[in-house]
């Protein structure tokens, strides 16, 4: 039998935490003695505490840790938690890598456009246009491209594309939405199309718009929508309509994101 400290050197694992393992009921000691309440360990339950070691590595929290230990047994079962903490990390991962490039353009970035946040805003006319058009609700608007490969799978290279050719998202929702968003997908075309399942052919009527250039990351889109406000206000308009970007270089086309032309629309009126 070891005692708390001799037991804490050998596991690697400090006093402060065996003492929480403890009262998680994760780590408990073999024996307390009754009159002194020191805690004593078996050296069998240096496994236990080895295993929680391995599994705090491999990112799993405490409650996890608990449930596995009891399956540890079932290499089916451990299988599985491992299989799912795998998954979470590489969606984890994939989250940092997008904040990670974020900071970089955000670092590169700083001072250049600090005398050029203003954007030059035009008032026009988008004209009347037949579409395909593709709206459905998705987790973020990050994975617009899902609604863009399901287009594609639907009506495949059959399209006839216009000239000049629209290729837009239009976003529904009265406001911006941290998850679960209202996003229709919209390319010109020529011709005539039977639907889909889920593509729809359409006209849509001329809309008036103000409009900027944005050329780069989304990262700048917070500035662009100032100074279209900014617009929008000196002139005394007002929003009529759901907001649209137009993608003129976009991620399909262009993999460099210091290359994209995104010209950004809200529709307007007096």
């Amino acid at each position: 039998m070891f005692r708390i400290g001799d037991f804490s050197k050998l596991s690697r694992i400090s006093i402060r935490m065996l003492r929480h393992y403890n009262e998680l009921g994760l780590l408990i000691p073999d024996h307390i003695d009754d009159f002194t309440g020191y805690r004593y360990y078996k050296a069998s339950q240096l496994t236990v505490a080895g295993r929680i070691q391995v599994l705090k590595g491999l990112g799993f929290g405490i409650p996890a840790i608990k449930k596995i230990l009891a399956e540890y047994d079932d290499a089916e079962s451990l299988r599985k938690h491992l299989i799912i903490q795998y998954a979470q990390m590489q969606e984890e991962e994939e989250v940092i890598q997008k904040k990670l490039a974020l900071l970089q353009n955000t670092i590169q970035r700083l001072g250049k456009d600090r005398v050029t946040m203003n954007y030059d805003v035009t008032l026009k006319v988008i004209p009347e246009r037949y579409v395909a058009s593709l709206r459905d609700v998705i987790p973020a608007y990050d994975q617009e491209g899902e609604l863009w490969a399901r287009l594609g799978n639907e009506v495949g290279d059959r399209l006839q594309m216009s000239s000049p050719c629209y290729s837009l998202a239009v976003f529904h929702d009265e406001g911006f939405k941290d998850s679960d968003v209202d996003v229709e997908i919209q390319i010109s075309v020529t011709g005539n199309y039977e639907d889909t399942e889920h593509v729809r052919f359409k006209k849509v009527a001329p809309i008036t718009v103000a409009s900027a250039i944005l050329t780069g990351s989304y990262a700048l889109l917070r500035e662009i929508n100032e100074s279209i406000a900014n617009w929008i206000s000196d002139n005394e308009y007002e929003f009529d309509g759901s907001m649209f970007t137009i993608y003129h270089v976009g991620p399909a086309t262009e993999p460099n994101p210091d290359h994209w032309v995104t010209e950004v629309c809200y529709p307007v009126k007096k």
